[in-house]
């Protein structure tokens, strides 16, 4: 899914936009020349008076807005958990047991990691590799990773139904570049440092634990060097390859797939006859890797999956290490958040829909979901006519783009059914039982999709996520409920607030069918060329323009990757574009009536610079670039404005000022 931003937007409550003005003054610094840096114009106080608190890796509007939302949130557990009588199975019982079970420290401190036993006997068991695909199905249907990935999703090139997809994974760094440059040489010996801490305490002497530690990062290394990067899988012809069962065991021939998927839970009488293989050179590997790797290696490699994967809900100590590692070390974030946070999330993460289901009926009145689709509609409607008028696209493919446009399908707040829970067990009793038993019944709600249709009112988000997102394979725009807030959407704020905040990210979402992943899929979802040759060619030259002006954006010594980020700095042009073609449809807009000594469209750009305030570390920075396909705030606004005809006129911006890029350098896509 191609989603709008690390974070979109929070909780809709309306007593967060009452009093809340619709452009804050005492944010901006008018020291600061637009021209030269409007990012920092249009935040550079609030990012002064907003400094990283200790718990965040960064800090911005979404932080401002995710907080609020954990707020609405934690009312709702409270509220749902004052029954001590729930009966037994009822939805109220499930979220009180699940927080209260996770809150209970004594109780996880004093069973240390005595629930993990069960899984190392299970690993212990293993005496032949022939026996290894069985095991590690287990060990996924649990939700502990190990040398794939593997699970039903929609068939791209037959988008109406649910195949099994294998993937490349098993990795416990975050990219695969991080085992294989020079320059992440301190990563891996801090990493080596962290997996003989894990096992020191299940109770491995430091030596066997350091060299245990050194094999693996061996093993996930050859792992790595099998992989795609990041960027080569964002082409989603590439990770298209569809192949019969029995090719599969050919290419692999020491690993018994089919053992494999039953034990992963799919049902004997749904085993399938196809599959996707995404990276198939990387499973071919896996079998060499396999028959290469000692078989003490192995057990050791899916031990320290299930601890690594289990850390968080186990004592003090293991939380602790975890944290040290993967949140101080690689991102630079110095205190973990508080529990009541961390376990809030996990209750919305398991059992997101029933509190969804409250969430709405409490924060989403009918009269914002009737104005986001009014919003939406006009956006439509301005997409529809800058297509008609590309002068670089011909009439044969504006005719498929438009269509594709019109078949786009709009969710605004929540699902028009919501999830059953009655299958899943909660109990007071155990945290890490609790959330293994949500992943069980998550691994049986989605293996049970295997060849059926796909369900088209299935939502990938719940109405309280603080995001939006576009799937290219529903050919759909999501908005959950909590989109309607400041600084996305002010009920007392003028057009141009509006249209500079939600309007851009309605128009981002539609853009992410057109952008270079998007664009490769038809009106009904499926993965099939629309594109005459020469269009085809025409939308790559323009696109290595973006590629370009964002290769050449610094941040700290930090370049940004162009490629890995090209999906989403079309989104935010062409979602820029459009609002603004449909502002300009609006009476305030034709009024061009100053508000605080600013014009219509100098308080349209305003908003949208306002919206990606951040505040962030600089380890959390220098992963994010190397990881996240969003290019950095900053960045989202001072190099894509650059693009914008309409912001040079707004702010008189002249060559010789910072922001300036020479028009045939621009990008003009959408």
């Amino acid at each position: 899914m191609m989603v709008a931003g690390t974070m979109i937007a929070g909780g809709c409550a309306p007593k967060a936009e009452q009093g809340t003005p619709a452009i804050d003054l005492k944010n901006m610094d008018k020291s600061i020349n637009p021209a030269d840096d409007f990012f920092r114009y249009c935040n550079n106080n609030w990012l002064k008076n907003n400094p990283i608190p200790e718990e965040y890796t960064s800090f911005g509007a979404f932080t401002e807005i995710d907080q609020h939302n954990e707020l609405l949130i934690q009312d709702i557990i409270k509220e749902v958990s004052a029954d001590a009588n729930a009966a037994e199975g009822s939805v109220a019982q499930k979220i009180r047991d699940f927080y209260n079970s996770g809150m209970d420290t004594v109780a996880i401190d004093e069973r240390g990691y005595t629930e993990l036993l069960p899984y190392f006997e299970m690993v212990d068991g293993l005496t032949d590799k022939a026996d290894l695909a069985e095991l590690l199905g287990k060990l996924h249907y649990e939700g502990f990773g190990g040398f794939f990935n593997a699970g039903p999703s929609t068939d791209p090139k037959n988008a109406d139904m649910v195949i099994m997809h294998l993937y490349q994974g098993g990795l416990s760094l975050p990219d695969r570049d991080d085992y294989l440059t020079e320059e992440s040489q301190e990563m891996r010996e801090k990493y080596v440092e962290h997996v003989s801490n894990m096992f020191q305490l299940v109770g491995v002497d430091a030596e066997s634990a350091t060299a245990k530690a050194q094999a693996i990062l061996a093993l996930e290394t050859e792992l790595a060097k099998n992989s795609l990067s990041r960027v080569e899988r964002r082409d989603p012809d590439r990770t298209y390859n569809m192949r019969s069962v029995v090719e599969l065991q050919e290419s692999t021939p020491n690993f018994k797939w089919r053992e494999y998927f039953i034990n992963a839970g799919v049902k004997p009488d749904q085993f399938f006859s196809n599959l996707n293989v995404g990276m198939p050179d990387f499973i071919s590997a896996l079998n060499g890797i396999i028959l290469n790797t000692d078989i003490n290696t192995i057990k050791d490699y899916l031990k320290w999956k299930i601890i690594h994967g289990s850390a968080s809900m186990l004592s003090s100590e293991f939380d602790e290490e975890n944290f040290n590692f993967y949140s101080n070390y690689l991102y630079g974030q110095e205190v973990q958040q508080p529990r009541w946070r961390r376990i809030l999330n996990a209750t919305d993460g398991c059992l997101g829909e029933a509190i969804g289901q409250i969430y709405v009926e409490k924060y989403f009145p009918a009269a914002a979901k009737e104005r986001m689709e009014a919003l939406v509609a006009n956006l439509k409607i301005a997409l529809g006519e800058r297509i008609k008028a590309l002068d670089w696209m011909s009439d044969e493919t504006k005719e498929k783009a438009l269509h594709k446009l019109s078949c786009i399908n709009v969710k605004v707040g929540y699902p028009n059914k919501w999830k059953d829970y009655t299958n899943y067990t909660v109990t007071p009793e155990s945290y890490f039982q609790n959330v293994h038993s949500a992943i069980r019944f998550e691994t049986d709600f989605e293996m049970a999709k295997l060849g059926n249709p796909v369900d088209k009112e299935e939502w990938f988000m719940t109405p309280q996520t603080v995001n939006a997102y576009y799937s290219p394979e529903m050919n759909e725009i999501v908005f959950p409920a909590g989109i309607l807030q400041p600084p996305f959407f002010n009920q007392t704020a003028d057009d141009a607030v509006n249209y500079g905040g939600i309007g851009v990210v309605i128009g981002h979402e539609m853009t992410h069918g057109f952008d270079d992943q998007g664009c490769k899929y038809d009106e009904n979802g499926n993965l099939n060329n629309w594109w005459t040759e020469e269009d085809a060619t025409r939308f790559k030259e323009r696109t290595q323009q973006l590629v370009k002006l964002f290769n050449e954006f610094e941040l700290r010594g930090n370049h940004i990757n162009g490629e890995l980020t090209l999906g989403e700095n079309i989104a935010d042009l062409g979602g820029l574009n459009i609002a603004w073609d449909a502002y300009q449809m609006t009476d305030e807009a034709k009024a061009n009536k100053k508000i605080d000594g600013f014009t219509p469209a100098q308080r349209f750009f305003i908003s949208y610079g306002t919206i990606w305030r951040n505040n962030i570390r600089d380890k959390a920075l220098e992963r994010r670039i190397k990881e996240d396909v969003h290019s950095p705030a900053e960045a989202r606004v001072n190099r894509t404005l650059g693009s914008m005809p309409h912001f040079y006129e707004a702010f008189d911006i002249k060559p010789e000022n910072k922001m300036y890029i020479a028009p045939e350098e621009r990008a003009a896509i959408w």
